[in-house]
């Protein structure tokens, strides 16, 4: 079809509208701008003392002791 409008030389409206696409440039500013929000919220969110003392001692956290073994229901080995 537009193979036609180009040879017979149709000004009409070729489809909507589009917008117009954005500058090369202007995609990096918006995601640094989206980066620098995202990094500002997070340092705002982890500025509470008590977050800072759960993070300080997270790796120190206890952990309870596996219960079980390694034998289960089905197994058909005498117990020891």
């Amino acid at each position: 079809m537009s193979f036609l409008r180009r040879l017979l030389g149709s000004d009409a409206k070729r489809g909507p509208e589009r917008e117009p696409e954005p500058e090369p440039g202007a995609a990096p500013h918006d995601e640094a701008t989206y980066e620098r929000d995202l990094l500002t919220e997070e340092s705002r969110r982890l500025n509470d003392d008590f977050i800072q003392r759960q993070m300080r001692f997270a790796d120190k956290s206890w952990t309870p002791p596996s219960q079980g073994g390694t034998r289960r229901a089905d197994d058909t080995e005498d117990a020891e």
